[in-house]
């Protein structure tokens, strides 16, 4: 990027954090869209590697376990907005890692300290690659992943507002169901040892309970068009 040629020039990095069913998801890929950025998904690389273990048996509640074996999966994240693909050793996992199996047990997995090595390493050399810039939206991102992002948000809502949202999302799902899924969630995310939930100093928190998808999105396209006119 050293070359100072004109594309690169206004090549942004994006970091997208917050809790699930903030519209992060939305958010990242229209910005993305909007902007002609690249795209990434940092929690379907959990996910994924979530789906591995299980798939392949390892015992979920033995960090050991994890660990020793974090590093046999090949995880490749498709980038395009409008697309986003996921892989695991060649095979397409983007509707597989997204059942309730997986999502009751990615905190488990995202808890050891050599899955997010592994994965902090994956999504720092997509990002790396990333020649127009990207988004990329996870939950420790403006604070581990990617601390040096141009433009950093953190989304927020009230749990109720994320529960609706999600509820529609996994269709037929019980809102309080899912309010205490999210709400257990959370605090094992934020109370993790390694690269937690949380807000960057520098991060613009962006509260999206009143507010629709449109307006969270013109929001953050805003902030990033106001730092390339200063980059």
């Amino acid at each position: 990027m050293e070359n100072g040629a004109a594309p690169t020039a206004q090549a942004v990095i994006v970091a997208i954090d917050g809790p699930a069913g903030t519209g992060k998801s939305s958010t990242s890929k229209a910005v993305a869209a909007q902007l002609g950025l690249s795209y990434l998904d940092t929690g379907a690389q959990y996910r994924a590697i979530t789906w591995w273990m299980v798939t392949n048996g390892i015992d979920i509640d033995d960090p050991s376990a994890i660990a020793a074996v974090t590093g046999k999966p090949e995880i490749v994240s498709g980038t395009d907005p409008a697309d986003p693909t996921i892989t695991v050793d060649g095979v397409d996992v983007a509707g597989p890692i997204r059942t309730q199996e997986v999502s009751s047990k990615v905190s488990a997995v995202s808890a050891v300290p050599e899955v997010r090595a592994r994965i902090t390493e994956l999504q720092r050399a997509v990002a790396a690659g990333a020649e127009r810039g990207i988004v990329v939206e996870g939950r420790d991102i403006g604070t581990t992943v990617l601390p040096d992002a141009d433009v950093k948000v953190f989304l927020t809502a009230s749990p109720e507002a994320r529960a609706a949202r999600r509820s529609g999302e996994l269709k037929g799902a019980d809102v309080n169901a899912t309010r205490e899924a999210l709400i257990k969630r959370d605090a094992a995310d934020s109370s993790r040892k390694t690269s937690p939930l949380a807000k960057a100093d520098d991060a613009v928190e962006v509260d999206t309970t009143e507010l629709t998808l449109t307006q969270v999105i013109e929001c953050v396209v805003t902030l990033v068009e106001e730092k390339r006119a200063r980059k």
